[in-house]
């Protein structure tokens, strides 16, 4: 059975994902959810459709069933309002007194599922030009139940790679 603090944890994750996309959804070029990088690459607006798809299936998992079904479409805005509304509803499962599902299976499937989504549109924002400023995840203000596209500012982002050596 969940604990209350492991279910705290999982709604500190959703939170993250929420803060995490919202930086990269918004403010996006117009012509960015429709835009072609190749063959083997989706659409954006075919990840976030799956993003979203993710997190019905995350609240399927969430009240004790494991139900997936694809629903995403070629609006751009309404697929970026559904993902949200699926995270929205995942988090509220997980507040839930009634929770009977498995952490587990949320953070190895649809949570970290489209925390990876998150990063490969980060990626693709940059290949087209429009990158996403680097930032200090570790000073955002995450709060848990803030899951929609309404997040506060960044509070530490920064110019240049963090990665890189400094002389």
């Amino acid at each position: 059975m969940a604990t209350d603090h492991s279910r705290a944890a999982l709604r500190q994750l959703a939170a993250t994902l929420a803060y995490r996309a919202a930086k990269v959804l918004r403010d996006a070029p117009p012509e960015f959810g429709s835009h072609s990088f190749g063959d083997a690459t989706r659409q954006p607006v075919k990840i976030v459709g799956h993003m979203g798809d993710l997190m019905f299936w995350g609240v399927s998992i969430a009240k004790g069933g494991y139900e997936w079904k694809p629903a995403g479409g070629d609006s751009w805005q309404a697929e970026v309002e559904r993902f949200f509304a699926g995270l929205a509803a995942l988090d509220a499962e997980l507040a839930a007194d009634e929770f009977n599902g498995s952490i587990e299976k949320l953070i190895q499937g649809p949570l970290a599922d489209a925390l990876t989504h998150v990063g490969q549109l980060a990626m693709l924002r940059g290949m087209m030009g429009a990158p996403v400023r680097p930032e200090s995840y570790a000073k955002a203000a995450i709060v848990p139940g803030r899951v929609g596209l309404d997040q506060e500012a960044p509070r530490a982002e920064f110019d240049g790679d963090a990665s890189s050596l400094r002389r």
